[in-house]
């Protein structure tokens, strides 16, 4: 069986920080997590979607995020396939299908809010969390910047705010955690004008996605994405063409990502051990290098200041000497002066 790099990485990623909680860790155990009961979900139908961007365009007004380079209404934006960035929560790609002789197909990117999250069980420090409404939250708070998270992720999701240098957090669709538990629906869902997402219990929406597969078995492929992918996800998907061509992964399997690399995390235990030793390295490290540069920079200014003080005695001395030797001409000027005079009167008198 092949296994990518990024796979390798995420299974990696996973085992070492899940090691370091021991078995209480959510990655470490085997037990299947299938959600929380009437937890919400969305369901979006790429068949309905038309590529507006309006949703995008939700996103970064409720997240307070940087204006875009380009406005939301450019649809040149779709040339590119893009991905979710920092300033971005989600995303929507185009896919041409025009060889296929159907219209292209346009398929919103965001974090899927996995029921058993890989970001999760990768943190050792409960940055991530499932919570009973259905989102993956992040607390940015005790999050160390080790971006297992964004290794372990199946759908290559989190991003990281490199541009922030004093506090960078890692970044991702909050699902709108906070306007659910206001009663709103999440602001691209509000936001759509071809009821393209659709909000509701999880167990509601694959009904309904089962309904329409069922009434339009030409429009669908037969399969709702992410009812049973990495052990199921609260953002569901509906689809005209096969997943893989709208750029979503087909090889991920059923099985969670904890189940996955809960092998994994029994046979290394020594990253446990490391971490916190790493850590602790880290910053002894840090603080041995504040110290050495504080002394040194202590060092260079008494150095600095014993070399001006050398050139300014230096210069006093020498400006002293001047002030001396022209003091000196001055009174033996006047002293000539003086005695010339004298001679002078004497002349006169004996004349």
């Amino acid at each position: 069986m092949s296994i990518s790099r990024r796979k390798f990485l995420g299974l990696i990623g996973s085992a070492g920080v899940g090691t370091a909680v021991s078995n209480s860790v959510f990655a470490a155990s085997n037990k299947h997590f299938t959600g929380y009961p009437e937890s919400f979900a969305v369901l979006h139908d790429s068949v309905r979607c038309v590529g507006c961007r309006q949703c995008e365009e939700a996103c970064n007004k409720v997240n307070d995020l940087p204006e875009p380079d380009q406005p939301f209404s450019d649809a040149s934006v779709l040339d590119k396939k893009r991905r979710t960035t920092a300033k971005a929560y989600t995303v929507v790609n185009r896919h041409d299908r025009a060889k296929d002789g159907i219209a292209p197909v346009f398929n919103k990117t965001q974090c899927n809010h996995c029921l058993e999250p890989a970001c999760a069980s990768a943190c050792f420090v409960k940055a991530f969390k499932k919570t009973k409404t259905g989102a993956v939250t992040y607390d940015a708070s005790v999050c160390v910047g080790c971006r297992y998270c964004m290794m372990a992720c199946p759908f290559d999701i989190p991003a990281y705010e490199y541009d922030n240098a004093l506090s960078p957090k890692v970044v991702k669709c909050t699902m709108c955690q906070p306007r659910i538990l206001e009663g709103k629906l999440p602001g691209c869902v509000e936001s759509c004008p071809r009821e393209a997402l659709v909000f509701g219990k999880r167990d509601d929406l694959i009904k309904i996605a089962r309904n329409r597969i069922a009434r339009y078995p030409k429009n669908y492929v037969d399969h709702i994405y992410g009812e049973h992918e990495m052990g199921g996800t609260s953002w569901m998907y509906l689809s005209g063409v096969a997943f893989q061509k709208i750029g979503m992964r087909e090889d991920l399997g059923i099985k969670p990502a904890p189940e996955l690399t809960s092998g994994a995390l029994s046979v290394v235990p020594m990253v446990a051990a490391l971490w916190p030793v790493l850590l602790t390295g880290v910053y002894a490290i840090t603080k041995r290098k504040e110290k050495i540069e504080n002394e040194e920079k202590n060092q260079a200014v008494n150095s600095a200041i014993k070399a001006t003080k050398a050139v300014a005695e230096l210069k006093i001395g020498e400006a002293l000497a001047k002030a001396e030797k022209e003091q000196e001409e001055i009174v033996e000027k006047a002293v000539k002066s003086a005695v010339d005079n004298a001679v002078k009167a004497n002349t006169e008198e004996a004349a």
